[in-house]
């Protein structure tokens, strides 16, 4: 049995790639991972925080971008999407092409199974390298709940827990607030689903 080629890319052919390619890839260490489409639930959520971002950000200096913007961490090399960013001010671009974004502000991701450990894990380290990052925000998407992790100091990160429909989000670095329930609006989650087909 023969083993397959450790195939290695530049940051420069990635960007190449996927550029003309029909589905998105992170890029790391000279390796291109393929990422899996999202759900429906993952979706609705990640729409509503970008619509509610959206909504409170007009005529602001700062502005919230869906995951069709990809995020390069300069500091490791890693290319990315994540589901929702904040980038205030100037944008600054890695290039003409104007797809890859250098200083988001706020990012957030919604867990999927396949991607949590890594979202909390190595990405999350990754993005802490992002000298312009104030907040990263991860969440769930089979239940009502929310981890926002706040920068203090280069390397302090405080955390706050929301589980409650009732609560806000509070961003105060670009000045919104989310409601839960807006986050979460026609999300149904696994139980409900499970009860509903009972």
């Amino acid at each position: 049995m023969s083993s397959q080629p450790d195939i290695r890319y530049t940051p420069q052919q990635y960007l190449e790639l996927e550029r003309a390619a029909e589905y998105k890839s992170e890029f790391i260490n000279g390796r291109i991972y393929a990422m899996s489409g999202a759900s429906l639930r993952h979706n609705n959520i990640s729409m509503n925080i970008a619509g509610g971002l959206h909504a409170q950000l007009r005529g602001q200096p700062c502005r919230a971008l869906a995951s069709e913007m990809q995020v390069q961490v300069r500091a490791t090399g890693l290319y990315t999407y994540p589901d929702v960013v904040v980038v205030c001010g100037e944008p600054q671009l890695e290039d003409t092409t104007f797809d890859t974004l250098l200083n988001p502000i706020v990012i957030f991701e919604v867990l999927s199974p396949s991607t949590e450990a890594y979202d909390r894990g190595a990405k999350f380290a990754h993005y802490q390298r992002l000298e312009s990052m104030q907040d990263y925000i991860l969440v769930a998407q089979d239940k009502c709940r929310i981890e926002h992790f706040i920068r203090r100091t280069e390397h302090e990160w405080t955390l706050t827990i929301y589980t409650e429909a009732a609560e806000t989000l509070q961003l105060p670095g670009i000045d919104c607030g989310l409601l839960l329930s807006d986050i979460y609006d026609r999300v149904i989650f696994p139980e409900a689903e499970e009860d509903a087909r009972s």
